[in-house]
């Protein structure tokens, strides 16, 4: 009998601790994970002496207070956003000039100066400029690409045409024009032929 008593006490011992075995486990499984420990490598670097923290702000105070100098963007897309954006906030001979900039065989700056005069003509009696429409985007190779967008300003539109080649590398204007004949094409686009098949 002691033989029996023996056995349903070691049997009960073995369940209760299974119990508790797998109730830990499912409370582990439900507790928040901890964030895992750092390797070695990523410790916290040596603390910098007090003259190290000021040289550190004091470039990056020199820094904030430098004129930011843009990279040059490599891309058309880059150039065109550049360049709307001096049209906008700089004005018409800051955006023709950096433009223009792209293109270190653009040489002719008489001929330049009388382009930013005469948009900037049209740009006064236009009013202000409100953003811009992409028309159409074409390429003619991996070397040549055209684009043409629509200008919006208060009273009037007007159309930009780019054209930029890459030669080598680096993309640069090949050639810029604007027109503000857009309608007289539109209405001609829009009449009726009078031809019968």
């Amino acid at each position: 009998m002691k033989n029996f008593a023996l056995k349903n006490i070691y049997k009960r011992s073995f369940l209760i601790a299974a119990l508790l075995y797998c109730t830990a486990v499912l409370a582990h499984a439900q507790a928040p994970a901890k964030p895992k420990a750092k390797p070695a490598s990523a410790t916290k670097a040596p603390a910098k002496t007090k003259a190290a923290a000021t040289d550190t702000t004091t470039k990056t105070t020199a820094a904030a207070a430098a004129p930011a100098v843009a990279a040059t963007p490599k891309t058309t897309a880059g150039i065109l956003e550049t360049f709307f954006k001096k049209y906008k906030d700089d004005g018409t001979a800051a955006a023709i000039d950096y433009l223009f900039g792209t293109n270190k065989y653009f040489t002719n700056t008489a001929g330049i100066t009388q382009l930013k005069s005469k948009l900037d003509s049209l740009r006064q009696g236009i009013g202000s400029y409100l953003g811009r429409d992409l028309i159409s985007q074409r390429q003619a190779s991996n070397s040549l690409v055209s684009y043409s967008y629509l200008v919006k300003h208060e009273i009037q539109p007007i159309r930009f045409t780019f054209m930029f080649y890459k030669a080598q590398n680096e993309w640069a204007l090949y050639r810029f024009k604007y027109d503000d004949q857009m309608d007289a094409e539109l209405e001609e686009a829009g009449k009726i032929n009078s031809k019968h098949p």
